[in-house]
């Protein structure tokens, strides 16, 4: 599995361009998955062009949420490519120029080694993938409760690691038994984490990639 970075609040890599959002391009057992699109398209698309990816590459999309941080580079996205299929919770509409739209409402399996945790709390939802290590979680802010996030994507197996925004989390004894912790984005007390788990900790940022 390789999650790379695309858009996040900090680059990782000094030519990338930083602004608030997040978006992250997930390649797992064959697939190629982009998990939501930052705030701007322009960010987005310079971003992926800078490190090699290409939209028509792209056969699915997953929207976490409908923050326009998260939904806010689609449009432009999908001008450059509509044949993806569309992953989002049932809050998000007015969606247009895709090839199919499916919304999720409760866990889901989307294909063999890709899941969704479905939309938490009428807000959010999660990805999850499996790998030879346990599942890797993707999240966009984490508003839901995270033991919630947790507990929906253990259903799928035993979570390995997590990555993307983790919004205001501080119940840190519940990342005990994660190997890889990432957090990206919009999260309040990264300091906190890297300090409780710095062997665990990766730090993120645009043109970060991961690798498992």
């Amino acid at each position: 599995m390789k999650i790379t970075i695309l858009y996040d609040n900090t680059a990782f890599k000094n030519d990338l361009t930083p602004d608030w959002g997040f978006s992250a391009l997930v390649e797992a057992h064959g697939r190629t998955l982009l998990f939501d699109t930052g705030a701007e398209g322009s960010v987005l698309l310079g971003n992926m062009q800078k490190l090699g990816v290409q939209p028509e590459s792209i056969e699915e999309v997953f929207i976490s949420h409908n923050h326009f941080d998260h939904l806010g580079g689609l449009s432009e996205f999908l001008s450059k490519n509509r044949k993806v299929d569309i992953y989002v919770p049932p809050t998000v509409r007015g969606i247009h120029n895709a090839h199919k739209i499916t919304r999720l409402e409760k866990p889901t399996r989307l294909h063999d080694h890709f899941f969704s945790t479905g939309e938490l709390d009428h807000i959010e939802q999660s990805l999850a993938v499996e790998t030879d290590k346990g599942l890797v979680l993707v999240v966009g802010c984490s508003h839901p409760p995270m033991d919630q996030i947790l507990s929906a994507a253990s259903r799928f197996g035993t979570l390995y690691g997590i990555v993307g925004g983790l919004h205001g989390f501080r119940e840190f004894e519940l990342f005990e038994n994660l190997q890889l912790i990432c957090p990206t984005h919009c999260t309040q007390h990264i300091g906190e984490i890297k300090s409780r788990y710095p062997d665990h900790y990766l730090e993120g940022g645009a043109g970060k990639v991961i690798e498992i």
